[in-house]
């Protein structure tokens, strides 16, 4: 069928040339050439899976040479000591049905959030499972990938998942992992043409042959330690999620979970795990390659950008007194604590309503707010069902307050969905009565609490007793820009100097009562396309913490506030707005420069108030639309998509 397609699709071009001059007869058959190839990519890359032989012999391969000898005897797999591993064990012992018991800890703080990450999987005796959507090949990503392996060879198993366009991106590195030890088996999720690296050929086959496909990407992050306690929220395995980044670094979030919740957080794994989606090693084509082609080499010692950030973090995942002073005193015990996730069924079928489970729920809390919302996505893109939950809050004859912090285009490495938020922002004030803040790309608390974090400092550099605690946590999540590694996809250039931020964390709290921290960003893709998952806490001191890391984040040191323009001239202001307000409904040719709203810094020796304050006009002062940000091709960009961008939200 393909064959007669392509057939006559070139006989058509051939008639509509002939007759024709030579040049325009050459450019017609350029077309028709690059139309053809595009096709035959579509019609012959997906169906280039691995020969089930070839899959059986990078089986045997895998089976004689990945290391099975152990280096500990002992039942409790020479598992390290840990009182949150013991908090957990607690809490499930204590445990009913009907009286569920769980300790919780917010982890804001990134060097806190990695230590947790080192100390439970030191402690693991029976498993470890880990579900991500980016794993890079930096520092953050080989130290986590070394601690995995020296549990696998202690004897515990160990399961990676990983989505396949943002992880592994070096199949040499994949056939290594395969044959490291019998203890470790990693899978990737929904690989493009059956492979682990995409190559930009593939990658723009892969949206024209499979457009649908190819953006549902798995976003879900756990990590899951004898079924007992868990890590879920927004990092991933990158220099940035976790400060390491000298350049620019997300401000992110993660709660850990000990009790029944962490088993249904096993349950989610375990359904994306026998996923069809998921998929081993030795069925893609480049590792089968590699597997049945190269020799087995012994799984090297990670070699480090900055070996004494590393080092400082291994050895504060053993010290009981830091775990003491920045973890366990932090925990909460509570009762009530759900865990959801999309199902994996939710990228076969976008529209069953049953598989937007973590989706569902999200919606229907904030949908229950009756005194007021605090928000903290760093896309502030909405998507159909979230923008019908807001405007029938705001329609409410007492209307809960509603707080967003998200990102400013300086702080933002996403900036053509920035774009769209910045077309939006009159509904938002006045449809929805938003307070939007938007994070300063050199906020003062992350910027002074990392300062010991830059390339050049020792672990003598700060002592462990004055470690800043980050309560601040992005990742770009479009498929229509390929990241490869931590220095892709680049912010827009600055006006100032100096190490950025941007705003990662995903959380919601609801009339200070209960609170969700996971990896939805309450966006069209969110909703629609990518799988989902994260915490729902009902719990008052919880809700409280959160939110209060949530409102550090919208103070003035740290963020703009978004308010209308002050119209100063009567006529022309008017006028000026009715343009705006044209040019903003229009869904192409969105060009009008001076929109209903813009950026405000607060004055010296002013108190903060909400834009909506009589007040407000003598204490701000309007900075422009994309403060701190220079004139360059990014800038320009982020324009030309507000005005023809509109219909590229959903998958933005």
């Amino acid at each position: 069928m393909n064959g007669r397609w392509i057939a006559a699709a070139k006989a058509a071009g051939e008639r509509r040339t002939k007759g024709m001059d030579a040049p325009y007869h050459r450019a017609m058959h350029l077309r028709w050439t690059t139309i053809l190839l595009l096709l035959l990519a579509t019609a012959l890359l997906p169906g280039c899976t691995v020969s089930k032989a070839n899959i059986r012999r990078a089986d045997a391969v895998v089976a004689a040479q990945a290391r099975r000898e152990l280096n500990c005897t002992r039942d409790d797999r020479c598992a390290q000591a840990s009182p949150l591993l013991d908090a957990a064990t607690q809490a499930l012992a204590d445990s009913s049905e009907a009286h569920p018991v769980h300790v919780v800890t917010l982890l804001s703080d990134s060097e806190a959030a990695m230590v947790a990450r080192i100390n439970l999987i030191r402690a693991a005796r029976q498993s470890i499972d880990v579900q991500t959507y980016i794993w890079d090949q930096d520092d953050a990503g080989q130290l986590i990938l070394d601690e995995l392996i020296q549990a696998a060879r202690r004897g515990v198993k160990v399961r990676i998942l990983a989505d396949q366009l943002f992880s592994f991106n070096d199949p040499s590195w994949l056939d290594r992992i395969a044959r490291a030890h019998a203890n470790l088996e990693v899978r990737l999720y929904n690989p493009t043409f059956h492979k682990a690296q995409t190559s930009p050929v593939e990658f723009a086959a892969g949206i024209v042959c499979c457009f649908v496909k190819f953006n549902q990407r798995m976003h879900n992050k756990v990590l899951l330690v004898d079924n007992r306690i868990g890590i879920t929220g927004g990092r991933n395995y990158q220099d940035r999620y976790f400060d390491w980044d000298n350049d620019f670094d997300y401000v992110d979030r993660d709660v850990m979970v000990g009790g029944p919740a962490a088993q249904a957080m096993g349950a989610s794994f375990e359904l994306f795990w026998k996923h069809k989606r998921s998929v081993p090693l030795t069925h893609l084509r480049d590792v089968n390659r590699l597997l049945l082609s190269a020799p087995a080499q012994a799984w090297p010692t990670p070699s480090y950008s900055h070996p004494e950030r590393v080092a400082r973090v291994q050895e504060e995942a053993d010290d009981a007194e830091w775990l003491d002073e920045n973890l366990v005193t932090d925990s909460l015990r509570t009762s009530l604590v759900e865990f959801f996730s999309d199902l994996p069924a939710k990228t076969d079928g976008p529209q069953k309503r049953e598989a937007r489970d973590f989706t569902a729920h999200v919606m229907r809390m904030v949908g229950a707010a009756k005194r007021e919302v605090v928000l903290q996505t760093p896309y502030l893109v909405m998507s159909k069902r979230a923008r019908s939950i807001f405007m029938r809050l705001h329609q409410q004859e007492a209307p809960p307050r509603i707080v967003v912090s998200t990102n400013s285009l300086a702080s933002t490495d996403a900036f053509a969905v920035y774009a769209l938020s910045y077309k939006h922002r009159k509904q938002y004030l006045e449809d929805y009565s938003f307070e939007i803040y938007e994070m300063k790309p050199h906020a003062v608390g992350p910027a002074e609490d990392n300062a010991f974090a830059s390339a050049d400092d020792g672990p003598e550099s700060k002592p462990k007793a004055t470690v800043g605690k980050r309560i601040m946590g992005t990742e770009s999540r479009s498929v229509l820009s390929i990241r490869r590694g931590s220095k892709r996809n680049r912010p827009a250039p600055l006006v100032s100097a100096g190490r950025r931020f941007g705003l990662h964390a995903k959380s919601i709290v609801v009339d200070d009562s209960f609170a969700m921290v996971g990896s939805h960003n309450f966006d069209p893709r969110s909703d629609r396309y990518n799988t989902e998952a994260g915490v729902i806490v009902y719990d008052r001191d919880f809700a409280g913490q959160l939110r209060d890391a949530i409102m550090r984040e919208t103070q003035p040191e740290n963020a703009w506030v978004i308010g209308p323009r002050q119209r100063s001239i009567p006529l022309l202001s008017s006028l000026n707005a009715a343009i705006g307000d044209i040019s903003a409904s229009l869904p192409l040719f969105d060009f009008w420069p001076y929109r209903y709203a813009t950026s405000y810094d607060l004055k010296p020796g002013c108190t903060p108030m909400r834009p909506s304050d009589p007040a407000f006009f003598s204490c701000y002062t309007p900075v422009g639309d994309f403060p701190d940000v220079a004139l360059s091709p990014k800038l320009i960009y982020t324009r030309l998509i507000t005005a023809f961008g509109a219909g590229g939200a959903g998958i933005l």
